[in-house]
């Protein structure tokens, strides 16, 4: 099969999305590169036009190129045997709808499959799955209720309820902040929780090519200005991100233990990544991303490497285990 590295996509992830393209492309270089832009269009792409992006956080990806649009591109990855390694990020890249075309059409791909992609997605139905699962997400707050769970909590947090993790958070420490999230949430739902105090946590679940599942070192994560939002994580340099984490031994396992029940919960593939606060009572569970960054400054390449797995013999695990999905 032929390798092609898909990124972009119509979302505001897509920035995110040229830089894990970069790092995949450096790992696999003889695979294909194919942009999706914002008007639902593919573009193939040169290597050096991708490499030679030098601001990919900041700055739009413009292939100057005609494009063909997306279900018909699609539909040329399974005439031309393609395999796709996804290099996108949330959206409906994430959101399992582009994996319900590839498997409309019996298009490879690495990652969970579109029922798991559009669970893990929406944050309420995956705090939901997740605690069946066995692992403990924080309280639901409702819209109506929020002047009396302020009350009460002293902090919320809010954020969009299908979106990345780093997008739209708003943190609710004054009163009127919570104007900022009734005015949020008129144009998309919103998650709205307590704010739990705590040392911010992630951890990576990986699929391998023998049949075999594990959990990798959990990351302790120190945001450079308080609040993990996008800026933390892409763009200042104070952020550290402390890999493995320094965490008790019990800790470690427990972050370990709760992304495996929150991977299988959602019936993730191929890999995943899992968000907690360790907090004072315990382990509190985020969300699950099922195609979290790729980036050199990523934290799943960094749990890899923690473990002893190249990052290329990763990605030709991911190409494997979606050549034989599409062969069932």
């Amino acid at each position: 099969m032929r390798i092609t590295i898909l990124f972009g996509g119509s979302n505001r992830e897509r920035l995110v999305s040229v830089a894990s393209a970069q790092a995949l492309h450096q790992a696999l270089p003889e695979a294909d590169l194919w942009w999706w832009d914002v008007e639902d269009k593919v573009h193939v792409v040169q290597s050096k036009q991708l490499l030679e992006h030098a601001r990919p956080f900041e700055d739009e990806f413009k292939p100057g190129t005609s494009g063909i649009p997306l279900g018909q591109a699609l539909d040329r990855a399974k005439t031309e045997g393609r395999v796709l390694v996804l290099g996108l990020h949330g959206g409906r890249a994430e959101n399992g709808e582009l994996q319900v075309m590839c498997e409309a059409r019996g298009v490879p791909f690495t990652g969970s499959g579109s029922a798991s992609s559009h669970l893990a997605f929406d944050k309420i139905a995956a705090k939901h799955f997740a605690a069946l699962g066995g692992v403990t997400p924080p309280a639901n707050v409702a819209l109506d209720e929020i002047d009396e769970a302020f009350a009460e909590y002293g902090r919320l947090i809010a954020k969009p309820a299908r979106d990345g993790s780093s997008y739209g958070l708003i943190f609710v420490n004054a009163r009127q902040d919570l104007v900022a999230v009734r005015n949020a949430a008129k144009h998309e739902d919103y998650v709205i929780e307590p704010y739990i105090a705590g040392v911010e946590a992630t951890c990576g679940v990986l699929e391998r090519t023998d049949g075999s599942i594990i959990s990798l070192p959990p990351i302790e994560i120190i945001p450079g200005e308080g609040n993990f939002d996008y800026a933390a994580k892409y763009l200042l340099k104070s952020t550290q991100e402390i890999c493995p984490g320094r965490f008790a031994p019990e800790i470690t396992a427990a972050l370990k233990e709760q992304a495996m029940l929150a991977h299988r919960a959602m019936s993730c593939t191929g890999y995943s990544r899992s968000d907690f606060i360790v907090s004072d009572r315990g382990l509190v569970y985020l969300e699950t991303n099922t195609l979290p960054g790729l980036t050199k400054s990523s934290l799943y390449p960094k749990a890899l490497k923690a473990e002893g797995i190249e990052f290329v013999d990763f990605l030709r695990g991911l190409v494997e285990l979606a050549g034989r999905g599409a062969r069932k």
